[in-house]
């Protein structure tokens, strides 16, 4: 009896910690499952698709990118609102494809969003502009979005897990007006996250919540 009031403690808390380990790094394959796919799909349905998936700019995609006549309808985008009038942003392409390959823990608490990035040229008007070149005499520059007022992929442990995540994007890669330079943003960036409640929450040091994050990165066919 005093062997085992002396073990079983010591055996209850490693047998516990390693359940609640296991079901973290579960979770966040899951999280980092649904930014990956996210990023997928807005790189497969760019601005040649049928339903684009957009950034949250005011140019969409042309229908045309020759002459420059017509536009997208912009049919997965950030503005996107539910049935019900409520904010969906990218919810009937980017949002349901991440979210349709979580498992285990529950799809419409997992938030997904997504930014633009590309190479801008400095107002020549292309909207092709080449890495570390020129176009026009122009020289072109490397143009890094953000999403929560960070490089998703440097500080993504800064950025915050919330439903109004998708408003707090800046893609200043697509966020040009057709007299400032047409550029097309040629790398899209997913952000999922999950606001976890571990079990025993409060015992052996584990927090109260934990947010599991993923961050991807695609290049993208075509996206202005």
């Amino acid at each position: 009896m005093v062997e085992m009031a002396l073990v079983f403690p010591l055996f209850l808390i490693v047998f516990m910690g390693t359940i609640v380990i296991g079901i973290g790094v579960f979770y966040q394959q899951q999280v980092t499952n649904a930014a990956r796919e996210a990023a997928r799909h807005a790189a497969i349905h760019s601005a040649t698709a049928q339903c684009p998936t957009v950034a949250g700019v005011g140019i969409d995609p042309l229908i045309d990118p020759t002459s420059g006549t017509g536009r997208y309808y912009r049919c997965d985008a950030p503005e996107l609102l539910d049935a019900n009038g409520n904010p969906d942003p990218w919810g009937v392409g980017m949002t349901p494809a991440a979210r349709n390959q979580i498992f285990g823990l529950p799809k419409s608490a997992v938030q997904v969003t997504a930014c633009w990035s590309g190479w801008v040229d400095d107002g020549s008007g292309s909207r092709d502009a080449p890495p570390n070149g020129t176009v026009a005499g122009q020289p072109t520059h490397w143009e890094a979005c953000q999403i929560d007022g960070q490089l998703p992929d440097a500080n993504p442990e800064l950025i915050g897990c919330d439903a109004g995540l998708y408003s707090r994007t800046t893609d200043t890669a697509s966020n040009l007006s057709e007299g400032q330079g047409r550029i097309v943003a040629n790398r899209v960036t997913a952000y999922a996250c999950y606001v976890w409640s571990p079990p025993m929450a409060g015992f052996l040091l584990i927090p109260e919540t934990v947010i599991l994050r993923g961050v991807i990165t695609e290049p993208i066919q075509r996206q202005q």
